[in-house]
């Protein structure tokens, strides 16, 4: 196949947001491999997602040793294992080979990796020590790192499904039927979207503002912290999402930044109150988003009802009156 330029490549397999972790330590590396994996290797992004376990599974060997040197080793295999994680999406977007069992296996295959690294990393610790805390740190990782993919999955579908009622409440004031979809065929599959027509968005322009609600965005106590917005647009001008402590960034603390240091407590503790604040704060978020949600939709009831009393037949009007 024919491979774009580094560049392009770059605009097609980087996603416009990332965690800093991965901007700045993983996709200068990950995304020119991407490219000369492409070009010159026919290895799937599901190949590469077992690579990646592989390695990590050889991170949880070398992290069980529990001597420093071997700790080093872990971290670093375990790095190596996160740049090819992140290389088969990429590679998945770049050849248009991507699946949905590929997107199942790198997500459990994720998981796993974590279960086994913490399992082996603080089972070491124990093991050298004979101190029961490394138990409860394993425990308190695993713990985490399922709450956090737990919880992001359940706010993704929430948000998702206000989306598409929103979407499809907005259709059905403007022409009276969802434009962008249809009845599901008779097998059961997903009928394709159905774009509007030019005349149903010419209609749209004219008529949406008349009749659809203005809501204006939420301002909230973090956007009134002070430097928060210079902050917020510095990050995204650079790609990095605002929320600066996510999985990625407790997994990097325990299982490289931790090794390193040949420290396991004190950076456990503070990565998984980091976690756990900048998960409150999503929370927070969603909460907002949905009150949001039910005004915008309480709006569209009101100009809806507004909208029928207009429609009444003037003569109706005056005998009512």
């Amino acid at each position: 196949m024919h491979v774009p330029s580094l560049p392009e490549v770059r605009r097609l397999t980087e996603k416009r947001r990332d965690a800093w972790w991965t901007v700045l330590l993983v996709d200068p590396v990950a995304t020119p491999l991407v490219r000369l994996t492409a070009k010159w290797t026919r290895v799937t992004p599901n190949q590469i997602t077992w690579a990646a376990l592989v390695l990590g599974i050889g991170a949880a060997a070398c992290f069980a040793q529990g001597d420093w040197q071997w700790l080093v080793a872990g971290a670093v295999i375990y790095h190596v294992s996160f740049i090819l994680d992140c290389m088969d999406g990429k590679l998945a977007r770049l050849t248009g080979n991507g699946s949905a069992f590929g997107a199942w296996l790198d997500y459990i295959f994720d998981r796993v990796r974590v279960l086994i690294c913490a399992i082996a990393l603080m089972g070491g610790q124990f093991q050298k020590t004979d101190d029961v805390t490394y138990i409860w740190l394993a425990l308190t990782v695993v713990f985490l790192d399922m709450l956090r993919y737990i919880n992001a999955l359940e706010i993704y579908k929430v948000r998702l499904n206000m989306r598409q009622k929103l979407k499809e409440r907005t259709d059905e004031m403007l022409f009276g039927k969802p434009v962008t979809g249809g009845e599901a065929p008779a097998d059961g599959a997903q009928s394709a979207s159905k774009p509007p027509t030019e005349e149903e968005e010419e209609t749209t322009a004219q008529v949406a503002p008349a009749i659809l609600p203005a809501v204006s965005p939420h301002r909230t106590f973090i956007t009134r912290l002070p430097g928060y917005v210079p902050l917020r647009d510095f990050l995204v001008s650079h790609r990095i999402r605002i929320h600066l402590f996510s999985g990625i960034e407790f997994q990097m603390t325990i299982f490289i930044i931790a090794p390193l240091l040949n420290s396991f407590v004190w950076p456990t503790i503070t990565a998984g109150a980091l976690l756990l604040i900048f998960e409150v704060l999503i929370v927070y978020r969603l909460v907002l988003a949905a009150r949001n949600f039910e005004h915008t939709m309480a709006s569209y009831d009101e100009a809806e009802l507004e909208l029928k009393v207009q429609q009444v037949n003037p003569a109706e009007q005056t005998s009512l009156a």
